[in-house]
């Protein structure tokens, strides 16, 4: 079933990491970073070569996103996540590393990414696919922090209001794409 919505916060501390549980409706506001995969792998590049980061990830949560460009008098354009399956590669280091707090995206992860959730407290949230346009009136500034090379796919900063997502897998162990479908399923 799922919970009344829970207003919070990024970024997170870990009192509020580890209280989200699967199936919670979240409304999001503050500061998230935005990076999709070649962002991810140039920020583990930079850990194999003992480099700092070009920002800060701890207490970050990340929205896999690659928005597209902004309309005349708009912050962004659509801004409609990513398949988190792209970044399953990359996201255990960046919790254990680089203190990594929370990620947006959709679809399922890797166990290894679920193992390095639980032992860093880390929830993974989903946005609606598809709904992009939506989510975008939800991004009040979008700054390019680092590799502007990579367009869309830049390492940036979001700030967002009442940004929608719900908690799909929460650092207990708690899948929520598990328990919605349970109730369909024939034994």
């Amino acid at each position: 079933m799922i919970s009344e919505v829970k207003r919070i916060t990024a970024p997170f501390d870990d009192a509020t990491a580890r209280a989200l549980r699967a199936g919670d409706q979240v409304l999001l506001s503050g500061r998230i970073i935005a990076a999709r995969d070649a962002a991810h792998k140039r920020m583990v590049e930079a850990l194999d070569r003992g480099e700092p980061l070009p920002v800060d990830l701890h207490g970050a949560v990340v929205y896999y996103v690659g928005p597209s460009p902004a309309r005349p008098g708009f912050v962004i354009g659509a801004a409609g996540p990513t398949t988190a399956g792209r970044m399953d590669a990359y996201a255990p280091r960046l919790m254990r590393e680089a203190g990594l707090k929370g990620m947006i995206g959709k679809g399922y992860r890797k166990p290894e990414v679920v193992e390095a959730m639980r032992e860093c407290g880390v929830p993974y949230l989903a946005a609606v696919g598809g709904a992009g346009a939506l989510i975008a009136r939800c991004i009040r500034k979008y700054t390019v922090l680092a590799y502007p090379e990579l367009g869309p796919e830049a390492l940036a900063e979001m700030e967002v209001e009442d940004f929608p997502a719900v908690v799909v897998m929460d650092c207990e162990g708690g899948n929520y794409y598990e328990q919605g479908q349970a109730p369909y399923r024939q034994r």
